[in-house]
């Protein structure tokens, strides 16, 4: 056998022995699946699939988009399902990537120097996370004639020199507040956009009721990531409310079954007096003597 055929059946042969231990690796331990971002103000957490057996476990590497991958310490070696990176996505303007590395358990050896992993899809920390309510306060003018609403920015999970930020301090001018209201008791609706915390709106009639909703807006955004969630609902009072603003229905249903209970407790009180004075009349009756012609 001359050299290049030895040379040749060498590659080959090393071409088998790796796929043997591709496949035996990937036998023991299996690939995360299902590999998912979820992030709402900003406090992101990398998460996959199937909770793992006692034979191997899960590591987390994350990097920047064609940078060098780094672990997170807290999900190395580990029997979760999930890794709170958070922190670790300290420039909110990139993208990142991460890698889900199915390994043996912590403290156990390998021969292998690769292991099976499964890659996630690209998350952009300021252009993918989810905004969550804000919170808002609502005061009407003495004269009836202006509502003011002043809206709460939500805190984030990003801390700077102590301080925890919000998603004003994150996005700048960039966050706008989208305000819903209608007439309370009605189902249209009017929307006005404020660039500021300090809402006032104007263009109410005097003295009906109004109904408000509040939430982010990110304009720049993809449209499926530019607006947050919904607030509460808050609405305002008239001057001359009907009852069932005043009171609650179980209230008035309580006010109800109890003015009813006492009418038909008279009734009753009633009808039995009645029918013992029918009683003691007709014994008296009965107790007169006749009269003698």
């Amino acid at each position: 056998m001359d050299a290049w055929t030895r040379t040749l059946c060498a590659a080959v042969w090393m071409c088998v022995r790796m796929c043997v231990c591709a496949q035996s690796a990937s036998d023991s331990f299996p690939r995360a699946q299902n590999v998912t971002w979820k992030s709402t103000n900003f406090k992101t957490v990398l998460t996959w699939e199937p909770e793992p057996s006692a034979h191997y476990s899960y590591t987390v590497e994350f990097s920047q988009v064609g940078r060098d991958r780094q672990k997170n310490p807290h999900c190395f070696r580990s029997s979760k399902t999930q890794c709170d990176l958070s922190s670790s996505l300290t420039d909110l303007s990139v993208c990142y990537t991460a890698d889900v590395l199915s390994e043996p358990p912590l403290g156990v050896t390998s021969e292998l120097t690769e292991f099976p992993h499964t890659r996630s899809p690209r998350f952009c920390p300021m252009e993918d996370t989810d905004i969550l309510r804000p919170d808002f306060k609502l005061h009407v003018s003495e004269d009836k004639r202006k509502t003011t609403l002043y809206v709460s920015d939500p805190l984030t999970a990003i801390f700077k020199d102590g301080r925890q930020l919000t998603i004003r301090d994150v996005f700048g001018e960039r966050l706008e507040y989208k305000v819903t209201y209608r007439r309370n008791q009605s189902t249209g609706k009017k929307v006005y956009n404020s660039k500021s915390n300090v809402v006032e709106l104007t263009d109410l009639d005097r003295g009906d009721s109004y109904c408000f909703q509040v939430q982010a807006l990110i304009r720049d955004r993809r449209p499926d990531k530019q607006l947050g969630e919904l607030s509460r609902t808050l609405c305002s009072h008239d001057d001359d409310p009907s009852i069932l603003e005043v009171y609650s229905v179980g209230v008035i249903a309580g006010a109800i079954f109890i003015i009813l209970l006492l009418i038909g407790v008279i009734i009753a009180v009633t009808v039995i007096c009645c029918k013992r004075r029918k009683k003691t009349l007709k014994k008296e009756k009965e107790g007169v003597p006749l009269n003698t012609v």
